[in-house]
């Protein structure tokens, strides 16, 4: 198992996505999402819609890769060869083995393609079986019904809801725990998200 080398430049990809670290120059390839689809960041903590807040989502995201919590990803959809959106893992807890993973978006035309599916396979498989962490976790707005229904579909659990744990950009909001064990993943999740993507393509 490798140790989680924030200075690498990791790259993740199969026959249909290609993850690659995301960098400062990345965000003219972001601008047309912030421009004109800003509804993408309906139910983001850091919305990165218009070009200011662009550079400030992607400032803070280069931040926190420096500090070893996060590793930001732009993303390349192959079928299409375009750019598609971005994620990252995030919160990463070298001491109790684990990270989450958030902050995915992609634009409007390659949502309910397979794409966010490929994208977190590669993902969760870096994740369990590259570094070797032992759970990974996932949280979303308690209400954005569309976000928990791709989280379950890839075979993460409801742990429960953070009642008004964070301040979010109209008030309070409620976020949902879920979460994939190692365990879990060896387990049969990684071949049922196979399956599924085999059914897809």
């Amino acid at each position: 198992m490798q140790t989680f080398n924030f200075l690498q430049e990791y790259t993740l990809e199969n026959d249909s996505v290609r993850l690659s670290p995301l960098h400062h120059q990345d965000i003219d390839k972001l601008l047309l999402f912030s421009e004109h689809e800003p509804e993408l960041w309906k139910y983001s903590l850091q919305p990165a819609n218009g070009l200011e807040n662009l550079k400030t989502y992607v400032a803070f995201a280069l931040q926190s890769r420096k500090e070893e919590t996060s590793y930001p990803f732009i993303v390349f959809d192959k079928r299409t060869q375009e750019i598609a959106g971005s994620t990252r893992f995030y919160d990463f807890q070298k001491k109790h083995n684990t990270v989450q993973l958030g902050y995915t978006w992609y634009g409007k035309k390659f949502q309910a393609t397979g794409l966010n599916k490929q994208c977190k396979l590669l993902m969760l498989e870096f994740a369990f079986e590259t570094l070797g962490l032992d759970r990974v976790e996932f949280r979303a707005d308690a209400t954005n019904a569309r976000s928990i229904a791709a989280m379950k579909s890839i075979g993460c659990t409801v742990e429960g809801i953070l009642r008004s744990n964070c301040a979010a950009l109209n008030g309070r909001r409620d976020s949902i725990v879920l979460s994939i064990l190692k365990e879990e993943w060896f387990g049969g999740v990684k071949e049922n998200l196979m399956l599924k993507l085999h059914t897809i393509t």
